[in-house]
C-alpha cells in the first residue's frame, strides 16, 4: 500500500499548477492532504473525475486550514472521526481527520499542527495547547494496530531535519525546544518516524532530505529545507514499511506546492 501526504498550500492553487497530474503518475492509495483551505464543493469538484473518494475536516476560518484524505476506489472505509475533541475553538479546526479501513484494518490520520510564531505568545499558547491534545489522543492508540499519523507538523525533531540550524534553533517556531520536546515524547512512548528509521536502516548520515523550502530568495535551489512532514507510525505499522519517497520538483517553477509529498510504501 502506497501512502502519500503532503502540504498543498491551497487546493485550488495546487491543483491548477498540475497536483492531480502528479497524483494520477504516483497512484498513491491513500493521499492524505493538509493546508487544503477549500469548501467541500470545490474539493469534491477536484476529484470529480478521479478514482478517490475524498473526505474532509473543513476549518471554521474560511480560507485556513483544512485536512483531507483520499481514499482510492476498492478500498472501505469503515468509520471517519474529524478533530480531536466534541468541541474545538474555531482555530483548532480543520487540523485533524481519521479514517479506519476495513481491508487491510488501518488507521490513517492527516494532520496539520499549528505553525506558531516565536514571537507572538498568543499564537505559541494556541500551539501548545494544541500539541497537548494530540499527545493525549496519541496516549490513547493502541500500539499493536496498526495507524499511521501523517502531515505537516511544522516542527524539526533534529538538527539533521534542518538546513539552517544555528540561525534558527530557539528563535523561530518550529525549532524551539519546548515543540521538540513534544517530538522527543511522542517517539519515546513508541511512536515511529518512518522516514528517518528507514534513513538510519539504510545508513544514511547526512542531513534531510527535506520537505518544505521556503518562498523567500532561492531556498529551493540551494536546498535549504525544512523535514516538517511526517509519517508517525504505530511500531506494528513502522516495521511494514518497506521504503519511501520524496516527490520534490526538478525546479521552483515545476512545484505545485512549497511541500513536497512524502510516500512511503507498506506491506500489509
Amino acid at each position: 500500500m502506497r501512502i502519500t501526504t503532503v502540504n498543498v498550500n491551497g487546493l485550488r492553487a495546487a491543483a491548477r499548477k498540475g497536483m492531480l497530474d502528479w497524483v494520477n503518475a504516483q497512484q498513491p492509495d491513500v493521499l492524505l492532504m493538509q493546508e487544503v483551505r477549500a469548501p467541500e464543493e470545490a474539493i469534491e469538484a477536484i476529484f470529480a473525475d478521479s478514482c478517490y473518494l475524498v473526505v474532509n475536516e473543513i476549518s471554521e476560518l474560511k480560507g485556513r486550514a483544512g485536512v483531507s484524505i483520499a481514499i482510492r476506489d476498492g478500498l472501505e472505509i469503515a468509520e471517519v472521526r474529524r478533530g480531536l475533541v466534541p468541541e474545538e475553538e474555531p482555530v483548532d479546526t480543520g487540523r485533524w481527520i481519521e479514517v479506519d479501513l476495513v481491508d487491510p484494518p488501518l488507521t490513517v490520520i492527516s494532520a496539520y499542527l499549528h505553525s506558531g510564531v516565536a514571537d507572538k505568545p498568543e499564537k505559541m499558547a494556541a500551539k501548545y495547547a494544541h500539541l497537548q491534545r494530540v499527545s493525549e489522543r496519541l496516549a490513547s492508540v493502541d500500539p499493536a494496530g496498526h495507524t499511521l499519523v501523517a502531515g505537516d507538523f511544522n516542527i524539526v525533531h533534529t538538527e539533521r531535519d534542518i538546513k539552517n540550524w544555528k540561525s534558527n534553533h530557539n528563535k523561530t517556531s518550529g525549532v524551539l525546544d519546548p515543540e521538540i520536546a513534544y517530538l522527543d515524547q511522542w517517539f519515546g512512548a513508541g511512536w515511529v518516524d518512518v522516514q528517518r528509521r528507514l534513513l538510519d536502516g539504510a545508513g544514511f548520515v547526512g542531513n534531510g532530505p527535506y520537505t518544505w523550502w521556503s518562498q523567500r530568495g532561492k531556498a529551493f535551489d540551494n536546498d535549504a529545507g525544512w523535514r516538517i512532514d511526517y509519517q508517525m507510525a504505530t511500531p506494528a505499522l513502522a516495521e511494514r514499511a518497506g521504503e519511501f519517497s520524496i516527490g520534490r520538483a526538478a525546479s521552483y517553477g515545476e512545484r505545485w506546492s512549497d511541500h513536497a509529498p512524502l510516500t512511503v510504501t507498506y506491506e500489509l
